[in-house]
This record gives structure tokens, C-alpha cells and sequence, in this order.
């Protein structure tokens, strides 16, 4: 079964620091292009962040822009989101996917189970 497995999350204080790992299970990344998103509770899912498969083009949501960095490391077949100067509308549940290309929540061919970021002091 193809999927992504996500881990990093936990409980930080309000200007800490997480980095999630995005890994997948029956494929590799490197001809992917990769998304986060999160979603916290009574809202809809919304994008983080993507890297293409390209090129590395990144693109960032206005939110959280100058504070979270995507990367991919093709020869680990693992991407990350490194989460800096936290704030606690950061709370929510994180999810990475993969698609050809980046997109839109629809874009997107598989997803992880999700990891829970929190925020707060």
C-alpha cells in the first residue's frame, strides 16, 4: 500500500522550534513534488507549503512565510518541514502528500495519517 508516514510533532512553547519528516511507505520521493498541510479543529485543511519535483521551487502560505523551510532529501526518501518561531494559530494537525505537482488540497495523490502540532505555554 502506498503511503506517507509523518512524525515529528509534539507539544512546543509559543517561539520553540519542530521539524516534521514526511516518509513514504512503497515509493520513492524524488519524482514528487511535496505538500503540507494542516488542519485544525472546526477549520478546513489548508496548504503549508510545497516543493516541486523539479526543480526544488518552494512556495510558502502568507501565514507562515519567513518562519517555515521545506526541504527534500531524495537520497534519505524523506521531506521536511522545519517549523520556527511558532505561534500557538500554529496548533493543528500536519499532513504531507504527494502529486506530480503542486496543487491544491485536490492535486494531491497520497497522504500521511498526520501528526499533531501544538502550541502553547
Amino acid at each position: 500500500q502506498l503511503q506517507l508516514v509523518e512524525s515529528g510533532g509534539g507539544l512546543v512553547q509559543p517561539g520553540g522550534s519542530l521539524r516534521l519528516s514526511c516518509t513514504p511507505s512503497g515509493f520513492t520521493l524524488d519524482n514528487y513534488a511535496i505538500g503540507w498541510f494542516r488542519q485544525a479543529p472546526g477549520k478546513e485543511r489548508e496548504g503549508v507549503s510545497c516543493i516541486s519535483s523539479t526543480d526544488d521551487s518552494t512556495a510558502y502560505a502568507a501565514s507562515v512565510a519567513g518562519r517555515f523551510t521545506i526541504s527534500r532529501d531524495n537520497a534519505k526518501n524523506t521531506a521536511y518541514l522545519q517549523m520556527n518561531s511558532l505561534k500557538p494559530e500554529d496548533t493543528a494537525i500536519y499532513y504531507c502528500a504527494a502529486s506530480y505537482y503542486c496543487g491544491n488540497v485536490r492535486t494531491y495523490k497520497y497522504w500521511g495519517q498526520g501528526t499533531q502540532v501544538t502550541v502553547s505555554s
